[in-house]
């Protein structure tokens, strides 16, 4: 009773600890002092700039570029407005892509007293996607740029000039921040950017990123920092994702310094949601800490961070972020070592450390972790939602019902899993929950083979491990000696991610050598177990919610099962005498799985969370024929409704421009449209330029050409770009924000021809076609809904 009694309380513990270190500070009043960022005074521009979406090119965004002009101006940073054209160009299976547009970003400085020295950055974005007010992304970013810089002047002259760069179209593609970077005298003189960014609409904000050879940058952030979120393992795993930020740009031009950023309440995401009601203004408040703490130590000192080996290092509690040298993980692992090897001395006096029980503790966190992620695995297979972006979305509108059923099955794999190797005589049972979950992957009726092999694997773990009861102290030294393992891996392959698994380690193992791995259960060692042990699985909680909300692999989850297990396991294995272990571990999973089966069953959508709809009216001007076609995976009646308003039946069809997915089409009356004007000229020096000009109100437009012939000297709207230099290769370009087209000039080595393919969108809806119905309060517009496409093909010769 007495374990039962500490497991309990380290539980409750860790998830009340890790629930409460995940709560955003509170908004300070707008009276705050001059030299405190204050919440409450920044959202007042972001309600100003989230009025109403404002993506690039757009009359919306060009109202948020006066109001941010006149308030850089009221402030003394001298602004200017960066008006050009620029492109970001990547090869990928389709071909070479080219991402372009107009964009006007808005540069201030904020004087210093040595105008030589280096400058510090502040940047943020002004634009939003389509369909959003972009109240997290990024309003509150550039928000807090502003009361950053207020309260810096309060403080006084800083030692070097801040330049505050608000760049456009980074929605577009990053594209403000490419031509700050590319064309702008001023970026030159930056020697430390900070960026601020949101990929969600709360949560507290996370330090993600600084840029190669970081040691001195992060002591500067260590140093500064207020309550961070931030770790070496978010770097190194940012950095080997395909995901980017303006901050992006400003890292491959060499420039180091650090990128924040807030992704809780994801659902508001690129949503019509993310309004200024919506946004969670603590987040604001630490974003404003983080950023102004950040800016006053680079600002007012006399030099900035210079590059130096990387740091491995995390936050811990109290706001305190724990740092060393890469090469100080090897002293770690020396610890954890000798503090196992002390356990293990005093266990093997008592003889309680047989060969066999070792083993099988190892191959105890072999099963936990291929068994929880079969089962997580098979929880997301079972929740009704599919993958993908848009999927996604029937989980964040109930994501904390979501979140507790992942906790609960992971907790009913961890306590059945010690009840089986604690109890023995389990391996049938075991192993037929362990292929019923891989099988569960499948339950949809699409064969998945990796939901098969972790359930097969965990299988054939549980038929040799859990034959026989496996003593504590055995148990828990095989558990022990695979984090240690891992962790010596990690520390020879990716030192950055090692502490992930080495601190814990530490914590167990003193437990161990407190207890001689169990041997001794004095109820003082028990309490111990169950504080140091609850603390540890709090921070641990803490990373698993941050890979919770970063990404939708649920299956990742199982490391942090295993890590618990290490954490805790003299709590969760029960004594040969306990009955019924093993079925409180299956009350556990079977309670997550009601939960699953909740928000399977459940309609998670309401007018906070309302579901998200896509449709188009689209023209085909080679054809004439017209159709209206959603871009959602999955249809909701009014959609159906929409689609099916001139009479015609649903079909699936294909818009191969614009989107690559299967779209849903039903016949729509023809409409009165004027074609955009798309031609081949010889210019006077003999060289060839293909232009695209669209009709008036269109914002985004989407070009694919494919010559036949040798290409030389291809500029797009006058700057040399790395395209179209393959015949009968595709190049897809798509601009945003321009009104005067897109136009690609070429040379060519004799005759030839071009295959053309375009698209244009004007985000209104025909004025002659039968107007959408007013949706109910439980359907948004979402990204480019309610727009017409216009899309042709074309071929030219010379």
């Amino acid at each position: 009773m007495e374990r039962l009694i500490a497991l309990a309380a380290a539980v409750i513990g860790a998830l009340t600890l890790a629930w409460f270190t995940e709560q955003t500070p509170r908004p300070v009043a707008d009276n705050a002092p001059p030299g405190v960022f204050s919440a409450n005074r920044a959202v007042k521009d972001v309600a100003m700039i989230a009025a109403r979406p404002h993506p690039v090119g757009s009359a919306a965004n060009a109202r948020v570029r006066d109001h941010l002009m006149a308030r850089m101006s009221a402030m003394g940073l001298s602004p200017r407005i960066q008006h050009t054209d620029t492109f970001r160009v990547r090869s990928n299976k389709r071909g070479t892509i080219l991402v372009g547009g107009t964009v006007e970003n808005l540069i201030g400085v904020l004087p210093g007293k040595s105008r030589s020295l280096p400058a510090l950055a502040l940047m943020a974005h002004y634009d939003s996607v389509p369909g959003s007010p972009g109240a997290a992304d990024d309003a509150a970013g550039v928000a807090s740029a502003l009361e950053i810089i207020r309260a810096v002047k309060a403080q006084g002259t800083p030692e070097r000039d801040i330049i505050v760069l608000i760049t456009d179209g980074e929605e577009a593609g990053l594209l403000g921040a490419q031509a700050f970077f590319d064309q702008d005298p001023q970026a030159a003189r930056i020697g430390m950017l900070i960026n601020m960014e949101s990929r969600g609409g709360g949560g507290r904000v996370q330090m993600f990123q600084t840029g190669p050879k970081n040691g001195e940058m992060v002591k500067l952030f260590k140093a500064s920092s207020v309550k961070p979120v931030s770790s070496s393992l978010s770097v190194f795993l940012y950095e080997n994702m395909p995901n980017d930020t303006d901050f992006t740009v400003s890292r491959d031009k060499g420039i180091n310094g650090l990128n924040f950023a807030f992704i809780g309440k994801q659902f508001d995401y690129h949503s019509p949601t993310s309004t200024t009601e919506n946004l969670d203004k603590g987040s604001l408040q630490h974003m404003g800490d983080q950023g102004l703490a950040a800016t006053r130590a680079a600002a007012f000192a006399k030099t900035l961070p210079a590059k130096a080996p990387d740091a491995v290092y995390a936050q811990t509690f109290g706001g305190h972020l724990l740092a060393y040298p890469a090469w100080a993980g090897w002293g770690v692992l020396i610890l954890i070592a000798g503090l196992m090897g002390l356990g293990l001395r005093s266990a093997r006096k008592t003889n309680a450390l047989p060969v066999m029980d070792v083993v099988r503790g190892a191959s105890t966190a072999l099963f936990l972790i291929t068994f929880s992620a079969a089962l997580f695995r098979m929880a997301r297979v079972a929740s009704g939602a599919a993958a993908g972006f848009m999927e996604q979305r029937y989980l964040l509108a109930q994501v904390v019902r979501w979140e507790a059923a992942i906790l609960l099955i992971g907790l009913g794999a961890l306590t059945y899993g010690a009840a089986a190797l604690g109890k023995g005589r389990s391996r049938q049972a075991a192993g037929l929950l362990a292929l019923a979950a891989g099988l569960g992957c499948s339950i949809t009726g699409q064969l998945d083979m990796i939901g098969l092999a972790l359930g097969g694997t965990a299988a054939v773990l549980a038929a040799l491990t859990f034959a026989r009861p496996v003593a504590l102290p055995g148990a828990w030294a095989g558990l022990q000696l695979t984090g240690l393992l891992v962790a010596l891996g990690l520390q020879i392959a990716a030192p950055a991610t090692a502490f992930l698994v080495a601190w814990p380690m530490i914590i167990a193992a003193g437990l161990g050598a407190a207890s001689g791995f169990g041997t001794r259960q004095a109820r003082p060692l028990l309490v111990l177990a169950a504080l140091v042990g609850g603390l540890g699985a709090s921070w641990l909680l803490g990373f698993a919610h941050g890979v919770f909300q970063g990404l939708d692999m649920v299956d990742l989850l199982a490391l942090f099962v295993w890590l618990c297990a290490i954490l805790l396991w003299p709590l969760f294995q029960p004594e040969p005498e306990e009955a019924h272990a093993r079925n409180i571990g299956l009350a556990i999973l079977l309670a997550g799985f009601l939960v699953v089966a909740l928000v399977h069953v459940l309609p998670p959508w309401s007018a906070r969370h309302p579901q998200a709809t896509l449709v188009l009216y689209h023209v085909d001007a080679t054809t004439g024929r017209a159709a209206r076609v959603s871009l959602m995976p999955e249809l909701d009646p009014w959609t159906e409704g929409a689609l099916t308003a001139d009479g015609g039946k649903i079909s699936g069809g294909a818009l191969p421009i614009l989107w690559r997915d299967k779209t849903h089409v039903a016949p729509a009356r023809p409409v009165v449209f004027t074609r955009p004007d798309v031609k081949l000229t010889r210019e006077v020096d003999g060289s060839l330029s293909l232009t695209l000009v669209p009709q008036a109100g269109v914002r985004i437009l989407s070009l694919e050409v494919k010559p036949n012939a040798r290409l030389a000297g291809v500029t797009v709207n006058g700057r040399p770009a790395p395209v179209m230099t393959r015949p009968w290769q595709w190049t897809h370009l798509r601009w945003s924000g321009s009104t005067t087209g897109l136009k690609l000039g070429f040379r060519a080595f004799g005759p030839g021809s071009l295959e053309v393919r375009y698209a244009t969108v004007a985000e209104q809806w025909p004025a002659d076609a039968r107007p959408l119905t007013q949706r109910p309060p439980k359907v948004m517009a979402f990204d480019i809904s309610d727009s017409t496409l216009v899309t042709g093909e074309s071929r030219f010769t010379w």
